[in-house]
């Protein structure tokens, strides 16, 4: 094949589709034909969260669409920067070696021997990367890049299409964004999609897959603020009672004498008070799913009753004696360590077997750090949208920097109500560091620091609220309180603080003793 023909046909397959990825497949199938092409993108650089967006991928088999955001090293060079090179194109001979193709290729799982990158600009604008990557021992050469660098004009006007179409799409969608919206409150949870589902939820979304569409308990694990009520809700949705009802249950923000009556219902009479019958949650949750959320805080009285629902699926309203079957799902969740529990006698072993059938460990934000550019974009599109802000603020340049390196303790909801301040702060954006109210000082870990001596769940929970009563002066209550700042219910967090011996109503707090403090 000569330089004109390939030129030819390349074109016709670039430029013959709306659709990007179709066009990368008829083109990826032509490429092969001279050189030992297996994989290509089509990647943007997005300056706003300093990372890579990949809209495209085809291999010889298959193609599809993208929107996923890859986080590049703070020393990627001028590739993932606006100072770019005058080439077309380069030619990367050591891919594992090269920072951008690195970090790429550790996200992507590809072992390339040989890549070459397109930059493809529209006069001044640049407009994103075409990249071929070659898994084969026969590496690209100076030749093929000759051959790829005739592609530019097509690609510079397919790239441009591309992404004006998918602009189109957008401010289509946001014409239903009311509706959707919504559906989405009525779930608990905005939109389908699982931010890192692809990367630092991988494997959890492979449990999640593969006990959907079963009836089995699930136990969620995981610290607080992590997403275990989202989890949830996904298992629901992708089972084959995502018709039914979905009811959630804070175990830990319902008061002792009131739990039987929230759970199980009351007959009209039961009790002063119970002026007429009324269904509990479990009855509310028959032919659907009942999200046990903070099962670790169940007084133990409930535990024997909820066991009896575990194994008998069927309960009896308070003041009742008709026995009421049910076809349930139960999913609980926990930020404590119940096999402790268990030694200390608060939670009981026969209900941890039923529960821990298939347990899921939901990993801290900290532990999947690829995933924050994207919760990142998430969060200010849902809050600028929530906020009625007349558009999107921007993140300033050094902005992702100071997230990226926080540790955040209080993972994914921390993250979220960070995102929401900043915008309400700086609503016209770009939005700032000193928007964040991040105090890094004393609150981001050093590499190599260990948070405290003890991976004690309890001890390392102990030490965070006392962190976090340092910071409010000790207030519980209101909107600049630790209740809020944790992100639960201020009476949740008393009974919590009188479980692990912390006490509350004195000011003092400082971070100085909170390590002295641990033991007592």
């Amino acid at each position: 094949m000569d330089h004109n023909e390939f030129f030819r046909e390349a074109t016709l397959g670039i430029c013959g589709n709306l659709e990007i990825e179709e066009s990368l497949l008829i083109l990826i199938r032509l490429l092969k034909k001279v050189m030992p092409v297996t994989d290509v993108f089509l990647q943007t650089f997005d300056s706003d969260f300093t990372a890579i967006r990949s809209i495209a991928h085809a291999t010889l088999d298959e193609c599809r669409k993208m929107d996923l955001l890859s986080p590049i090293a703070k020393n990627s060079g001028s590739v993932a920067g606006s100072d770019l090179p005058e080439e077309d194109a380069t030619l990367v001979t050591n891919p594992a070696e090269f920072p951008v193709t690195r970090d790429i290729g550790k996200l992507y799982g590809h072992h390339a021997t040989s890549v070459i990158i397109m930059f493809l600009r529209s006069s001044s604008e640049f407009l994103g990367f075409f990249v071929l990557i070659s898994e084969d021992q026969n590496a690209f050469t100076e030749d093929q890049l000759e051959w790829v660098t005739m592609l530019k004009e097509p690609l510079v006007i397919a790239m441009s299409n591309a992404l004006q179409h998918r602009q189109v799409m957008k401010l289509n969608d946001l014409l239903t964004d009311d509706n959707r919206f919504l559906r989405g409150e009525l779930r608990r949870i905005f939109g389908d999609e699982i931010i890192g589902a692809n990367f630092g939820l991988r494997d959890v979304m492979f449990k999640v897959r593969q006990v959907a569409a079963l009836d089995s308990p699930v136990l969620l694990l995981g610290e607080t603020g992590v997403g275990k009520d989202v989890i949830a809700n996904t298992i629901h949705y992708s089972s084959s009672r995502s018709k039914g009802p979905f009811i959630s249950v804070n175990c830990g923000a319902i008061p002792d004498n009131l739990i039987d009556s929230e759970l199980f219902g009351h007959e009209k009479g039961a009790f002063t008070g119970a002026l007429a019958q009324k269904r509990g949650r479990f009855e509310r949750a028959n032919k659907g799913t009942i999200f046990l959320d903070e099962i670790g805080e169940l007084p133990l009285p409930a535990q024997v009753r909820l066991l009896r629902v575990l194994q008998n699926r069927e309960i009896e309203r308070v003041g009742g004696v008709d026995t009421i079957p049910l076809d349930i799902r139960i999913i609980a969740a926990t930020n404590r360590n119940l096999e402790e529990m268990i030694e200390r006698g608060e939670f009981r072993e026969d209900l941890w077997f039923r529960l821990n059938v298939f347990p899921i460990l939901i990993p801290s934000l900290r532990d999947r750090e690829s995933d924050i550019p994207a919760l990142i974009q998430h969060f200010i599109d849902q809050k600028s949208r929530e906020l009625k802000l007349p558009s999107i603020p921007k993140l300033r340049g050094d902005t992702m920097d100071v997230l990226m390196d926080y540790h955040w303790p209080g993972n994914v909801r921390e993250l979220q109500n960070i995102i929401e301040r900043a915008l309400i702060l700086n609503p016209t954006g770009p939005i700032e560091p000193d928007n964040l109210g991040i105090n890094r000082k004393e609150q981001v870990l050093q590499p190599g620091e260990k948070e405290g001596n003890s991976y004690d769940l309890d001890e390392m929970t102990a030490r965070h609220i006392r962190k976090v009563l340092s910071i409010t002066g000790g207030k519980i209550n209101g909107k600049d309180g630790a209740a809020a700042l944790l992100g639960i219910n201020p009476n949740t967090l008393r009974n919590r603080m009188i479980k692990l011996g912390i006490d509350y109503g004195k000011p003092k707090f400082s971070v100085s003793n909170t390590e002295d403090k641990i033991q007592s």
